[in-house]
């Protein structure tokens, strides 16, 4: 990598800043699983924290457009940033393959009042490969642990979140067999939701369903705040000395 400025080189957390706007979704983890990939090579202070240019955002920011825009695999991608660097020339994204952006955008929670959900996602399994970058056998693991469904012969825009994201742990060592009881507390909680919401579900009219979801939908989105803010404060006590 050329050297750059140190005043313009940025920690990572200046990179998710950056990027969250358009990826929502992106992490430390997910950025450090792609320097492990070889797709990125921030520089490293003499103390060992990453640091990044400007020339990094933008490779990284190609990088999440190609797999989330494009469903191109990481080996693609990095055959085409190793091309890119040696100077050859690199068919342009949008010269590619590309997802109707009704079918690539993942549904996400809505809290009620905000209108309605975005259009499901529809992937066959060659998709979901693709845009998570993941290999038969890690797809075949999360399907036998339950963690991955088909419906209708079809894969939603959840299950490729939870591919990445397994993908992206397993840089880290962890196996999804460990992921079991990540799966047990969320069946556990959509239980409590269907508790809560029971009720109006039972009043059997249009207006009592669609209020139910929308509380659904609320109440979980609260859950998952709750959710982070006690998993950030467990970490914080476990962490300091």
């Amino acid at each position: 990598m050329n050297a750059q400025p140190a005043r313009a080189l940025m920690t990572i957390g200046d990179v998710l800043g950056l990027l969250r706007a358009d990826f929502p979704d992106i992490t430390i983890s997910k950025i450090r699983f792609l320097e492990a990939e070889g797709l990125i090579e921030p520089q490293r202070s003499p103390s060992g924290y990453r640091k990044f240019g400007q020339a990094d955002v933008d490779r990284l920011r190609y990088i999440l457009t190609a797999q989330r825009d494009h469903y191109l695999p990481l080996r693609v991608i990095k055959q085409r940033l190793d091309a890119q660097d040696r100077g050859e020339a690199v068919p342009p994204l949008d010269g590619g393959r590309r997802v109707p952006v009704q079918e690539r955008r993942p549904r996400t929670l809505v809290a009620a009042g905000s209108g309605a959900p975005e259009p499901a996602v529809r992937l066959t399994r060659r998709q979901l490969l693709d845009g998570a970058g993941i290999d038969e056998d890690l797809l075949s693991s999360l399907e036998d642990y339950g963690l991955v469904a088909r419906a209708g012969g079809h894969y939603d825009g959840e299950a490729l979140t939870i591919a990445r994201a397994a993908a992206a742990l397993g840089a880290f060592g962890v196996e999804v067999r460990n992921l079991r009881a990540l799966k047990a507390a969320a069946d556990r909680h959509v239980g409590l939701i269907e508790q809560v919401i029971a009720p109006q579900l039972r009043r059997r009219s249009p207006e009592a369903h669609e209020q139910a979801a929308s509380a659904a939908r609320e109440i979980a989105d609260l859950s998952v705040r709750l959710h982070a803010a006690l998993l950030a404060t467990g970490l914080r006590e476990s962490l300091d000395p």
